[in-house]
């Protein structure tokens, strides 16, 4: 067992060097490096991952510095987010060595941006500050939505950067789709509520309240829901089937006139009738979407909610022993009776799952 352990860590050992040398000849110079001394943690005096080391962190100091001057002189308008993406990295590399002793043998003294980190997140945040400011003055749904990210983002380089909280609020409120809803019971069944479906449904850029609940923003479409009722079969239909069935069983031995022993062979025969008991019931609904300042149904589609029982069983005369396994568990099967509830239960069950499935695939646009 110690053997085999032995070597599984060899077999990690080897990936792990040739998939840090593979990183290096594409280079993958920050991987590269990454991956030299997380092996070097465990194995400080492995030769390969000291070479990749050695070879890998100055041409990944070095690149990622020049993409970060390149953006700039560039002008990108992501320049200053991606200096904070590379000194990040430049720091993280330098975490990294300092807690391998075998990395700090080689590296030992790795590179930092602290400073260059911190002048560059107070530029992050007011590039993405202005990239947000940029999108709202688009004033569309969409571009809110990224807006909000935007400001989001300024405020997780510099906490409280000038107004992006509000900002944040301002584009979540400009981004969110407001539907008033309302849900009708169309017939005289008790169904419980779809309220269920209607909380699943909520999620950010997304709002439903009921339609009779006052808001001082107008909703931008209307959602009815309406229950149609509920039928199931009057009664369970039973059909069948009857089948033949012969099997050759041995039923003793007996010698042959050349000494040799030989099974006594018996055909055995019998009648199994199948028996099949089913009982279907079905949910109806009806979904109605409508844009609010147009009028125009944007979804109108029905909504079943399925339910079936159903039991097999079997009775046989002749022999038993001509049936297979599953033909005598089938006859050691009672008939039995549907459960209306659990039927009625199930189908309300299915619908709301149904009806979930189609307004988050429409809403999914949203």
């Amino acid at each position: 067992m110690k053997r085999i352990v032995l070597l599984f860590s060899i077999a990690i050992i080897i990936d792990s060097c040739s998939s840090g040398k593979a990183a290096l000849k594409k280079g993958d110079y920050y991987d590269a490096v990454l991956e030299s001394v997380h092996r070097l943690r465990s194995s400080p005096d492995n030769k390969k991952a000291k070479a990749v080391l050695t070879q890998g962190y100055p041409l990944a100091i070095e690149y990622i510095d020049e993409n970060i001057q390149n953006g700039i002189s560039a002008d990108d308008p992501m320049k200053w987010r991606n200096a904070v993406k590379g000194y990040e990295q430049i720091n993280f590399i330098n975490g990294q060595i300092k807690t391998s002793l075998g990395a700090m043998k080689i590296i030992s003294k790795p590179a930092t941006r602290f400073k260059e980190l911190a002048e560059a997140k107070v530029k992050a945040a007011e590039e993405s500050y202005q990239a947000g400011i940029t999108l709202m003055m688009k004033n569309t749904r969409d571009d809110a939505k990224q807006a909000y990210f935007n400001f989001k983002e300024a405020n997780t380089y510099e906490p409280g950067y000038r107004e992006s909280i509000e900002m944040m609020t301002q584009a979540e409120f400009n981004a969110t789709l407001r539907v008033a809803y309302e849900e009708i019971n169309a017939s005289r069944i008790n169904y419980g509520s779809l309220q269920p479906v209607l909380n699943s449904l909520q999620r950010q850029f997304l709002s439903f309240k009921p339609i009779d609940q006052k808001d001082t923003v107008p909703p931008q479409q209307y959602l009815r829901i309406v229950f149609n009722g509920y039928r199931e079969d009057v009664r369970a239909n039973i059909s069948t089937r009857t089948e033949d069935v012969k099997r050759d069983i041995k039923t003793g031995e007996k010698k042959g006139a050349d000494g040799k022993t030989q099974d006594v062979m018996e055909t055995v025969a019998a009648k199994i009738t199948y028996y099949h008991k089913a009982k279907g019931a079905v949910s109806n609904s009806i979904i109605t979407i409508t844009d609010a300042g147009t009028n125009a149904i944007l979804q109108n589609q029905n909504i079943d909610g399925n339910a079936f029982w159903q039991q097999d069983w079997a009775t046989y005369s002749g022999d038993k022993r001509a049936l297979n396994t599953t033909q005598i568990n089938l006859t050691n099967t009672k008939e039995a009776y549907p459960n209306d509830q659990y039927l009625f239960n199930q189908s309300i069950n299915n619908l709301q799952t149904n009806l979930t499935s189609q307004l988050r695939s429409f809403y999914s646009r949203y």
